[in-house]
């Protein structure tokens, strides 16, 4: 009796202990909170920013560059001159300085196109920095609707181990009774005991893996208290059961990330060669500058000499031969063009096998949940019958606890089920760039 009241108080108090919430969320919500501060994606966006940053004329070479040097100096001498008839000559204390000033600009006129090719491979860097934020976003987003839709299973799965501790409670109650009455044995009642104790500490051990999907969803939420309790604004696991795969397929081809992102890279390795092949041709650069010098004379008939005044050229070069290293950069940048085309083929051909494999999942699992749907019909309807002959004394306890064992079975198949063919479903919406549509 100790021990069923222990229990008993137990069960009334684990709810309160473990599900406290102060807080309700939406997927929504929690996806809004993780885009704000998850801080993968943060790092992925600050990224970003540097490869817009890195997509100016400047940096490509376009612009002319400036410069200002400038510089004082002066000399302090002793002169000792000593002449072919003996007499000597001696200064001392001779001292002369120098100040100069220069403005000197720089600009490219032509480098065999490099500039141009330059400031493009610069703007598909700028393309692949944004592509990549993209794709954080995407696996974020997969990650917390999965955390979601985890916890909410987590959830329906103890609902359903309360729901057998209730059907446990109702056993024992029935079995104490007919042993008041009676009717039935000790050893009937100790039975049900044990069943109940074990639903319960089955129960019990849900609780915290409910509790870990918390946690797990508020570390992808990047909320600062990672202990904080919430409930989900959703009970259910809604699934999609409209997905085409046709649709799907050109989806994937035009807005699959990694795919895009494979295809920039090719752009970028051929962009690469045209750059190493610039080498071959001549160069032409343009040069000039602004220069003031000021010098002062110790000992000369010039105190000082102010001089200012412009200067300019042109320069012209060309790479006649260096050691055939122009040409072996090119054959290496040649293959690597050729190698960045093979991981494009190689990243779309898994692609279509990842689209081909989790289509199949999904649609097996959408006719899972059909057969699952009507097993807890007629598990429920078989229990309920199972209960009103255990009742009338015309089942034995062994054959209702299996019948009881089946219905909490199918219900948790169910649960199940629906979660892997949202997981499924989730697959299909990442991987064919549509990720987004649950925001």
């Amino acid at each position: 009796m100790q021990n069923r009241i222990l229990s008993a108080v137990f069960l009334f108090l684990t709810p309160f202990l473990y599900l406290q919430a102060q807080v309700v969320y939406s997927l929504s919500d929690c996806i809004a909170l993780g885009l704000e501060n998850n801080y993968s994606l943060l790092v992925a966006r600050n990224n970003e920013t540097i490869a817009k940053n890195n997509f100016t004329l400047g940096n490509a070479g376009f612009l002319p560059s400036l410069s200002l040097s400038s510089r004082y100096g002066g000399t302090l001498n002793n002169t000792t001159q000593n002449f072919t008839d003996g007499s000597q000559s001696l200064s001392s204390g001779i001292h002369n300085t120098t100040a100069n000033a220069a403005v000197t600009m720089g600009l490219t006129i032509f480098n065999g196109f490099n500039v141009q090719t330059t400031y493009k491979k610069l703007n598909e860097l700028r393309q692949i920095g944004e592509l990549n934020t993209q794709m954080s976003i995407e696996n974020l987003l997969t990650a917390i609707i999965a955390g979601y839709y985890n916890y909410i299973l987590q959830i329906q799965l103890l609902n359903n181990m309360q729901y057998a501790v209730a059907l446990s409670r109702e056993r024992l109650r029935i079995d104490e009774a007919r042993y008041l009455l009676g009717s039935g044995s000790k050893l009937q009642v100790l039975q049900s005991q044990v069943y109940l104790n074990a639903d319960s500490s089955r129960m019990s051990r849900q609780y915290e893996v409910v509790r870990a999907a918390q946690i797990n969803l508020n570390e992808l939420m990047a909320v600062e208290d990672l202990s904080m309790r919430f409930e989900s604004k959703d009970s259910l696991i809604n699934v999609n059961p409209d997905l085409i795969y046709e649709k799907l397929f050109e989806e994937t081809m035009a807005r699959n990330t990694s795919l895009n992102i494979a295809s920039k890279n090719v752009i970028i390795s051929e962009y690469d060669y045209k750059i190493i092949a610039s080498r071959s041709y001549p160069s032409l650069n343009l040069s000039s500058g602004y220069s003031t010098s000021l010098n002062t004379f110790s000992s000369s008939a010039t105190r000082n000499q102010f001089t200012n005044g412009m200067n300019y050229g042109l320069s012209l070069g060309m790479n006649l031969f260096n050691g055939n290293n122009q040409r072996r950069s090119m054959m290496n940048s040649s293959i690597e063009v050729s190698n960045r085309e093979l991981r494009y083929q190689e990243i779309e051909q898994g692609i279509k096998a990842d689209l081909i494999t989790f289509f199949s999942a999904y649609t097996n699992y959408l006719r899972l949940i059909a057969l699952q749907e009507q097993n807890l019909e007629t598990a429920t309807e078989n229990l309920e019958i199972a209960l009103e002959r255990y009742r009338l004394g015309s089942l034995s306890g062994i054959d209702l606890r299996e019948v009881q064992k089946s219905l909490l079975d199918a219900y948790e198949s169910l649960s199940s089920i629906q979660f892997q063919t949202k997981m499924a479903e989730l697959s299909l919406m990442q991987i064919s760039g549509r990720i987004m549509d649950y925001y």
